[in-house]
């Protein structure tokens, strides 16, 4: 797991940077009830995309590895999700275009953590 570590490509500092971002949109929006609700279910899935790919490069087994980047891909899609609703939502139209860039790296991390996966599973079960 050390080597596929060093190739992450930066995945590990780019989690980092999204969760924080993440974190600082957040601090806009409003304090309300549900945006308290949006801000609480957003930050803990966008946490848990970084800690989960953490996570995994620390397995003790393939399999392990597999599933903790799982979890993280469970997580990336519920961030998405709740962009998502973000950018439909009018009240919030001031937030509309950074929620649109936030989702855009969502969805790549998404990509990127499905396409690891698979190539994992390829060797695993070849």
């Amino acid at each position: 797991m050390l080597e596929e570590q060093k190739k992450s490509y930066g995945l590990f500092d780019r989690c980092k940077e999204f969760v924080l971002e993440i974190w600082t949109f957040c601090d806009d929006i409003p304090d309300s009830a549900t945006g308290r609700n949006v801000t609480y279910q957003l930050t803990r899935s966008a946490s848990s995309v970084g800690a989960n790919f953490r996570a995994a490069f620390r397995g003790r087994s393939v399999k392990e590895y597999i599933a903790k980047l799982g979890i993280a891909l469970e997580e990336s899609d519920e961030t998405c999700y709740w962009l998502e609703l973000i950018q439909a939502y009018p009240k919030w139209s001031d937030l509309h275009a950074e929620a649109a860039v936030l989702h855009k790296e969502a969805n790549e991390l998404t990509a990127i953590i499905t396409s690891l996966i698979k190539k994992k599973k390829q060797q695993l079960y070849v």
